[in-house]
C-alpha cells in the first residue's frame, strides 16, 4: 500500500471469548510486519481438519498475491501513462523555450541539425531523472484507488457483496479466482510499458504557435541576416526561419520521446513495490485494510460526480493502463502539490522542521540531503579514500533510491578497490533505472575483470547503440575481440562510427551515406557481430545553415539553499541515519549549491563555431 494508506488504524481485534474448558480462541491477528495467527491444539492433531485448513490458506494467499501483483502492474501501467501526459506537458510548454534559446545562440536551423546530438540528451536525461524520481509517490495513490475500483466493478458485476464501511474483502473473491488469475495472465504477457505520446492528446500545435510568436521579433521582420550563416550575407534563411524552427520543434520533441524510453518504470516507485512484493500479508489483511480506505473514497466520488464512464468499463482493459480512459482529462499530477505526509507511522521525523513539510517539500528535502552525501563521496574519492566514498554512496542512495546516478558513483568507487561483483551489481540497480552509457560502460568493465568476456561485449555494443560515436567503446571491443588487419583499400574510418551525433559533422547526407552500413574491414571477423550499425540521421529538409556546426553547451544553473547551522542532516553516520536533533536552533545558516537539473533553470552558451 502507498504511504498515504499505512497510517491508517488497523482494527481492533474483537474480545476474546472464553469457552467452558476456559481456553481462549483469538480470531485476530497482529499486523506489525509479522502475523501471529491463532493455532489449534496440536496435542491432538485431526488430519483431515489441518489438509482442509491448510488448503484454504494456501488459496487465500494464492488470492492475495494475484491481487498485489495485479496492483503492482497496473501501478507500472499508470505510472507510464501519467508520465507521458506529463512529458507532453513538457513537449507544449517548455521546449518551445528550449528551442528558442538554442536558435538564439546557434541559429535559426541548429537544433534541427543538432536535434540527436548528446548535448541536448543529456539535457533531456538529466531533467527527465530529475521528475521521475517522484513518480512513484505520486501516482501510488491514484493507481491503488484506480485499482481498487476495477477490483470493485468486477465484483458487482459477478454479484459479490461489498461493505458499505470495510469495502471488498477479498475472502469473497475466492470463487473468482480463476477470472483474476485470467486478468493477471493477460497483464503480465503484454510488452513492458514503455513512454510514448498519449494517443488521446492533439498535435503540438500551441507549443509551435508559441515558439514562431517569440522568433517573431528575432526573424519575422527580414531581421535574420549576417546572424543565419556567419559571413556577413544575407541568405534564404531570412525567409524560410519558420521551416527550420518548426522542424527543430518537432526534431526535439522526437528525442525527448527516445530519451524518456531509456528509463525503465519497473525500477520506479519503490516504495510502493516493497509494500507489495516484501510486506504484503497472504492472510487477507492486506487487501482488507485497502479496502477500508478506498471504499470510503470510492463512494464520496460517486456520491459527488457519478460514476465516470471509463470507469465502468474500466476492467475490461479498454480503459485502463497505458492508454488511459480515451479521455483528453487525464490531469498533470506534476503540478499537484501535496498536503499529506507520506511516511509511515512507524518512521518518525528526524526533526520538528521535517515533521512540519509537505511530501513535495520533503521530496526536495530528500534530494538535497542525499546530493550532499554524494559531494561528500565524491570528496573522498578524488582524494583515494574509496571506502570512505562507498560509505557516502550508500548513504545517498538510501536517501533518495530513485536516482540511479548514485549507483554508477558506488560503482565507479568499487572499480578502483577491484570488488567486482559489487560494481557489477550496483551497475545492475542503475541500469534497471536507466539504460545509460555509463552503467553499461562500468558493468563492462567489472565484467572484463571477472573474466566474462561475452558479457562485457554485450555492454560495450550497448554503449555504442546509445552512443554510436563513443570510441572508448569501439576501442575495448578491439582490444576484446581483434579484428585481422584492414585492406589497404579499405581503411577502418573511425568516424563513420561517430555519425550517430549530426553535430560533430559538416554535412548530414554526408554522414548519412557512410553509416548506412559497418565497415566493410569488419566482415568476417568477430566485431561485424558486436559493433551495431548506427542509424542514419534523417536528412534536412533544407540546406544547412553556416552556424549549425556550432558546439553549443546546455547546462543547468545550480541552486543555492540556506540550511541552518545546527541542522542534523548533513551529519550522517554510517548508517546513513541522522544524529539526534538538537533541542533547539541557533537561527544560523550555512549556504549550499546544489546541482538542481530542471526544464527552467539553465543556460545555453557557445563553446566554439
Amino acid at each position: 500500500m502507498p504511504a498515504k494508506y499505512s497510517h491508517v488504524k488497523k482494527r481492533a481485534a474483537s474480545t476474546p471469548k472464553k469457552s467452558a474448558s476456559g481456553s481462549t480462541n483469538s480470531s485476530s491477528h497482529a499486523h506489525h510486519h509479522n502475523h501471529t495467527h491463532s493455532h489449534k491444539d496440536h496435542r491432538h492433531p485431526s488430519p483431515h481438519t489441518d489438509r482442509s485448513i491448510s488448503q484454504a490458506v494456501s488459496a487465500v494467499a494464492q488470492l492475495e498475491r494475484t491481487i498485489a501483483r495485479i496492483i503492482l502492474i497496473r501501478f507500472e501501467q499508470d505510472i507510464v501513462r501519467l508520465f507521458s501526459t506529463h512529458l507532453y506537458c513538457v513537449a507544449l510548454l517548455h521546449l518551445p523555450t528550449f528551442v528558442l534559446r538554442c536558435v538564439t545562440v546557434g541559429g535559426p536551423s541548429w537544433v534541427a541539425a543538432n536535434a540527436d546530438c548528446d548535448e541536448i540528451k543529456d539535457f533531456f536525461r538529466s531533467a527527465i531523472a530529475m521528475d521521475l524520481r517522484q513518480a512513484g509517490e505520486r501516482v501510488a495513490t491514484k493507481s491503488v484507488l484506480w485499482t481498487y475500483t476495477a477490483l470493485r466493478h468486477f465484483a458487482k458485476s459477478n454479484g459479490v457483496p461489498i461493505c458499505q464501511k470495510r469495502g471488498l474483502h477479498s475472502v469473497r473473491l475466492l470463487p473468482h479466482y480463476d477470472a483474476l488469475k485470467a486478468h493477471l495472465d493477460s497483464l503480465e504477457a503484454q510488452h513492458p510499458p514503455a513512454f510514448a505520446k498519449p494517443p488521446h492528446l492533439g498535435p503540438m500545435t500551441e507549443g509551435i504557435r508559441a515558439l514562431e510568436d517569440a522568433c517573431e521579433s528575432k526573424y519575422g521582420k527580414g531581421k535574420a541576416s549576417a546572424s543565419a550563416n556567419g559571413n556577413g550575407k544575407s541568405t534564404d534563411a531570412a525567409a524560410d526561419w519558420r521551416q527550420r524552427v518548426r522542424e527543430g520543434y518537432d526534431r526535439a520533441c522526437a528525442t525527448l520521446w527516445r530519451v524518456a524510453r531509456e528509463f525503465d518504470v519497473r525500477g520506479y516507485g519503490l516504495v510502493l513495490r516493497e509494500k507489495l512484493t516484501s510486506k504484503w500479508c497472504d492472510c487477507g489483511c492486506s487487501t482488507d485494510h485497502l479496502s477500508e480506505v478506498c471504499e470510503k473514497t470510492v463512494r464520496l466520488e460517486e456520491e459527488e460526480s457519478g460514476v465516470r464512464s471509463g470507469k465502468e468499463r474500466e476492467w475490461d482493459g479498454r480503459g485502463s493502463g497505458v492508454f488511459g480512459w480515451g479521455t483528453e482529462e487525464e490531469e498533470d499530477i506534476w503540478d499537484v502539490d501535496f498536503d499529506f505526509v507520506g511516511m509511515d507511522p512507524e518512521s518518525k521525523p528526524d526533526s520538528p522542521l521535517e515533521s512540519d513539510m509537505t511530501v513535495a517539500e520533503l521530496m526536495e528535502w530528500r534530494y538535497l540531503r542525499a546530493e550532499r552525501e554524494k559531494e561528500q563521496g565524491n570528496i573522498a574519492f578524488k582524494k583515494g579514500d574509496y571506502p570512505g566514498a562507498i560509505e557516502r554512496y550508500k548513504s545517498a542512495y538510501r536517501i533518495e533510491p530513485e536516482m540511479p546516478h548514485y549507483q554508477l558513483n558506488l560503482a565507479a568507487a568499487y572499480l578502483k578497490l577491484q570488488k567486482f561483483i559489487e560494481a557489477e551489481k550496483a551497475c545492475d540497480l542503475a541500469l534497471g533505472q536507466h539504460r545509460s552509457v555509463k552503467g553499461y560502460w562500468r558493468r563492462a568493465q567489472a565484467r572484463k575483470a571477472q573474466g566474462r568476456i561475452e558479457d562485457a561485449l554485450r555492454d560495450l555494443r550497448a554503449v555504442l547503440r546509445l552512443q554510436p560515436s563513443n570510441t572508448e567503446a569501439l576501442a575495448e571491443i578491439m582490444s576484446l575481440c581483434p579484428a585481422p588487419p584492414p585492406a589497404p583499400s579499405e581503411p577502418i574510418a573511425s568516424s563513420s562510427l561517430a555519425s550517430g551525433s549530426s553535430s560533430s559533422h559538416p554535412s548530414c547526407s554526408a554522414s548519412s551515406s557512410s553509416s548506412s552500413k559497418p565497415p566493410a574491414a569488419f566482415a568476417g571477423s568477430g566485431l561485424v557481430h558486436w559493433v551495431p550499425t548506427p542509424k542514419p540521421p534523417k536528412p534536412l529538409p533544407f540546406p544547412r545553415g553556416a552556424t549549425d556546426g556550432r558546439k553549443l553547451k546546455i547546462s543547468s544553473i545550480p541552486i543555492t539553499v540556506d540550511i541552518p547551522a545546527d541542522f542534523p542532516f548533513f551529519d550522517a553516520d554510517d548508517k546513513g541515519k541522522a544524529g539526534p536533533s538538537p533541542p533547539s536552533y541557533s537561527g544560523k545558516t550555512v549556504s549550499q549549491t546544489f546541482s538542481y537539473p530542471s526544464w527552467e533553470r539553465y543556460m545555453v552558451s557557445k563553446v566554439s563555431d
